[in-house]
This record gives structure tokens, C-alpha cells and sequence, in this order.
């Protein structure tokens, strides 16, 4: 059901363009606005699908209304109504992000047509939200507790735009989840995803691994090679346990987000590249900067939003939900009946402490699920959940 609102100082013509959208389609919610103010208080109200606005009003025109709406709700379609003097300022309106204009009197045919596509294009962008909100089941976040719902509430704000975040917390916590999440739900989503474990990597091939080399730059180069950050041009690197990256690299990687340029190993030769930086790490990077560990200036480079993933032992709330999740993951993965934990049994790893955090809740619960019974028992939980 679109609802639509006609802003229009003349009262013959929001007649006719009412009784026009009416007689087109019966479902249309169809309000009126005699002037810009009246709509501009109607448009900061309520939310509309379409907004048919007349450019030659009393008290603010069409392109102030327009104009004023693009900073609020840039979302919703405008069609301009211009007289026959204004078509010069109908076509600059489609610049400043009018969807189309139609002259006066309207023509029917090409009223209904313009209509129909602005609704048409307005859905599609709705459904374009939707999706991009949506992440992958593979990368759920799981929980309900006060500090779980503080990093969801830090993702939604942050992950449609450009700033750097660096993800701090303990190992198992779900730093590379949030990682994910921020780039599913950002507007890069449809570009890739490079993930770098920089702790995992020898520190003299880290160079190489993050900006590529060419051929002859070391023994083993023995041929040109791409970067992780130009296979993640246009989408987001993670580079992850940013705690454990050479000084040298650091370097590097500073004059990448200062200048929006790397160089291959051997090379002098800049590569311009759009990459988005999320960084995470388990180590307390202010002390790495006190022992000259680490560069302060990455450092605050990097840190431009801070998310601090808890550990489980701060939210134990949300252990009998993970429990659930990882029961059924566990048994689809199996192909086993999913087993039933006991009051009991949740309560005792309620209690446990869960050093290795989310990662060996994981792997106890899936244990639990191999060795235990039918249904899992407090028993059980005592037999094989500290193995």
C-alpha cells in the first residue's frame, strides 16, 4: 500500500491528481499539502513512497522542499509539477536528485507511467536495505545481553560509512564475527572481503603478503604478484592480531591510509587503491606503544571507532541462547538428531570458566553433543565438558 502526498497550492489540480491516483489504483493512500511548509511538516511526520510537488508555491517553493527533504529522507522519490516557464527549472531539479517532472495540465498517461516507476524504484531501494542488513547465517552474533546488544548497536551506526575501526578483546571472543558483520552491512558488501592474519604470517613476507612484490624483489620472487590490499580494492581488508605486524610494515600500512596509495616489495611505483580498514587485535596496544611495539600515529589511524568485544564470562546471560545455536549448528553439521540440554547442565557452564570464550563454548558444546546421552545432563556436563 504506497501512500503519497501532493504538495500543491492550487486546489483544481491536487483534485485532479487525487482523483487520478485514486481511480488508478484503490490501495493508494493519497494526502494533500496546499503549500512547502504544510508538506515539509508532513514529510518530517510521516514517511511517504512518492511526493508529487508543484516548483511555484507561496511561502517555499518546490526546490526548497526539495532541497530541505534530500537532508532528511533522501530516500523518498520526488516528481516535480512544473508550469509551462518553469521547464528549465524542472530539469535542474532531476540534478539536485528529482526523480522526473511532469507540466501542467497533466498528462494522464504520462502521470500514471512516472508514478508507477518512482514506487517501482522506491521498493527496490527498500528491498536493496533490507538485503544489506542482512548477514550471512554463517556470521550470526548471537545474544541479548546489555554489552552484546552495545557492539550490534556499534555496528549499525558504523558500518554504512568509511571510518576505520579497530576490534579489541580477548582471543575467542568473535572479533572476526564483527569484523564481517561490518562489511555485510556496509556499503561495500558487493566488493570483497580480504581477511589477513597478520600473526600467522613470517614478519619478512608480511610486506609482500599486503602489498605484493615484483619480480626479482627477493629470492623467490620470480614473478609479478598483487597484494591483499589490491584484491580488496573497493571493498574492506581485515587485518587481523594487528598487534603482531613488524614495525616495517606498519609503516607501510600507515602511508596506505594516509595517502590512499601502496608500492609492491621492489617497486617504486604507487598503486592507488579504495579500501576500507578494519583492524583487530587481542593485545593491549597502548602498552605495545609504551615498549615501542607499535606505532602510535597507526594507532590512531586505525582506531577512529573502538568496538571492545566482552568476554563470555562477562556475559553469561547469553550462554544458554549460544548453547541452543551451537547444539543445532553442531547436529545439522553431524547430521544428528539436535539433543536437548538439562536446566542443570546449562546452569553448570553458565558457571564454568570460559577462558577460551565463545570458541571453546563451541567446542564443549559439540563434545557434549558427540559423547553425551539423548539429552545432555548436568552428568554429562561434569564427565567431558573439562576434557
Amino acid at each position: 500500500m504506497s501512500k503519497i502526498l501532493i504538495i500543491e497550492d492550487e486546489a483544481a489540480i491536487r483534485r485532479v491528481l487525487v482523483k487520478i491516483l485514486n481511480e488508478e489504483n484503490g490501495d493508494y493512500i493519497v494526502e494533500e499539502a496546499e503549500d512547502g511548509l504544510s508538506g515539509i511538516e508532513k514529510l518530517k511526520k510521516d514517511d511517504y513512497d512518492l511526493v508529487l510537488c508543484d516548483i511555484k508555491m507561496p511561502k517555499m517553493d518546490g526546490v526548497e522542499v526539495l532541497e530541505a527533504v534530500k537532508k532528511i529522507k533522501p530516500e523518498i522519490p520526488f516528481v516535480m509539477i512544473s508550469g509551462h516557464g518553469d521547464l528549465e527549472t524542472a530539469v535542474n531539479t532531476m540534478k539536485m536528485g528529482a526523480y522526473d517532472y511532469i507540466s501542467k495540465p497533466p498528462d494522464l498517461n504520462r502521470l500514471l507511467n512516472t508514478v508507477r516507476n518512482a514506487l517501482d524504484k522506491k521498493e527496490l531501494v527498500q528491498e536493496n536495505k533490507r538485503l544489506k542488513k542482512k548477514v550471512s547465517k554463517h556470521f550470526e552474533m548471537i545474544g541479548e545481553s546489555e554489552s552484546i546488544n552495545l557492539v550490534k548497536e556499534m555496528i549499525e551506526k558504523v558500518a554504512t560509512t568509511d571510518a576505520r575501526v579497530l576490534i579489541t578483546g580477548p582471543n575467542g571472543t568473535g572479533k572476526e564475527l564483527v569484523a564481517h558483520w561490518l562489511h555485510q552491512k556496509s556499503d561495500r558488501s558487493k566488493k570483497p572481503m580480504i581477511e589477513v592474519n597478520c600473526a600467522a604470517i613470517p614478519s619478512e613476507l608480511i610486506e609482500s603478503e599486503l602489498f605484493g612484490h615484483v619480480k626479482g624483489a627477493f629470492t623467490s620472487a620470480v614473478k609479478d604478484r598483487a597484494g591483499k590490499f589490491e584484491a580488496a580494492n573497493g571493498g574492506t581488508i581485515f587485518l587481523d592480531e594487528i598487534g603482531d605486524m613488524s614495525l616495517s610494515a606498519q609503516a607501510k600500512v600507515l602511508r596506505a591510509l594516509q595517502e590512499n596509495k601502496i608500492s609492491r616489495v621492489g617497486s617504486d611505483k604507487d598503486i592507488k587503491v579504495d579500501v576500507r580498514v578494519i583492524a583487530a587485535t587481542n593485545k593491549d596496544l597502548q602498552k605495545e606503544i609504551e615498549e615501542g611495539k607499535f606505532r602510535e600515529d597507526l594507532y590512531h589511524r586505525l582506531a577512529v571507532i573502538l568496538i571492545k568485544v566482552p568476554a563470555l564470562n562477562d556475559r553469561r546471560e547469553d550462554i544458554p541462547l549460544l548453547i541452543k545455536h551451537f547444539a543445532a549448528k553442531v547436529a545439522s553439521e553431524q547430521g544428528t538428531i539436535e539433543k536437548e540440554f538439562t536446566d542443570n547442565a546449562i546452569k553448570l557452564l553458565q558457571e564454568y570458566d570460559w577462558t577460551g570464550n565463545i570458541r571453546e563454548l563451541r567446542n564443549v558444546v559439540e563434545r557434549l553433543i558427540i559423547l553425551g546421552n539423548k539429552e545432555v545432563s548436568e552428568a554429562d556436563v561434569k564427565l567431558f565438558a573439562s576434557k
